[in-house]
């Protein structure tokens, strides 16, 4: 009986199994890809102190000196005010440290006047009602530009004594920030240029503050040499 294509075809195959290939398409073996090591820890021993329960971000916190809301809406009062009078409480409890508002907060909001708006110099940006917390009522959400690059985001509610509180502080470069529901995501820059990380807070009703409860990356388109219109997209969805 006539043998040769068998005998041929097995020879083929032990020789692509002797010189490592995959497949007949001629991918070959990588070789040593290296030893796996186990993660190495750093400064095992040392371990930062917890945090003051005003300096969790998530944290609801009454703002002082602001008279109650009439009405219970938001809408009715002046949202440079409360800002003003947030940034002024938070910098008398962190001693100017920085720990719960950057130091420059003050300084930068002395740029305001007494107009609704804060005037053109007025670094608080034009306030956002939205009802995050899913009781019918919106909350105030806005932040003050410090640097022209980073941002103290805040987010408050009227309670049902009619006292304003913040619901939640976040220092951030804000790449984007938006509302669904009773959801709010922060979009910031990472180290690479093709990813944001997006931040999802969602109510918490039982904390009664903003909880952080997702942090994903999402990809950005490439932008290089672009120029952004003041209504443009920088990052895909």
């Amino acid at each position: 009986m006539y043998r040769a294509p068998a005998v041929l075809a097995l020879a083929l195959a032990l020789a692509l199994a002797l010189a490592g290939c995959a497949d007949v398409e001629g991918l070959q073996s990588e070789g040593d890809l290296g030893t796996v090591h186990a993660p190495q820890s750093l400064w095992k021993d040392i371990r930062p102190d917890p945090p003051d329960p005003a300096q969790k971000p998530g944290t609801a916190s009454v703002v002082p000196d602001l008279p109650k809301v009439a009405g219970l809406s938001m809408r009715t009062v002046n949202p440079v005010s409360v800002v003003r009078a947030d940034i002024a409480s938070a910098t008398e409890q962190d001693g100017g440290t920085g720990r719960l508002v950057d130091p420059r907060g003050v300084q930068r909001l002395a740029l305001c006047t007494q107009a609704v708006d804060g005037g053109p110099d007025c670094p608080v940006r034009p306030p956002v009602f939205h009802d995050l917390t899913g009781n019918g009522r919106e909350e105030l959400i806005t932040a003050l530009d410090i640097d022209g690059r980073l941002s103290e985001l805040r987010v408050y509610t009227v309670q049902d004594d009619g006292r304003i509180a913040r619901i939640l502080s976040r220092r951030a470069v804000l790449e984007g920030v938006e509302v669904a529901a009773e959801h709010l995501a922060v979009r910031e820059p990472t180290s690479n240029p093709d990813y944001v990380a997006v931040s999802d807070y969602v109510w918490d009703p039982k904390a009664g503050i903003m909880n952080l409860t997702q942090l994903t990356l999402d990809d950005c388109a490439s932008l290089t040499g672009v120029p952004l219109g003041p209504d443009a997209q920088r990052c895909t969805r």
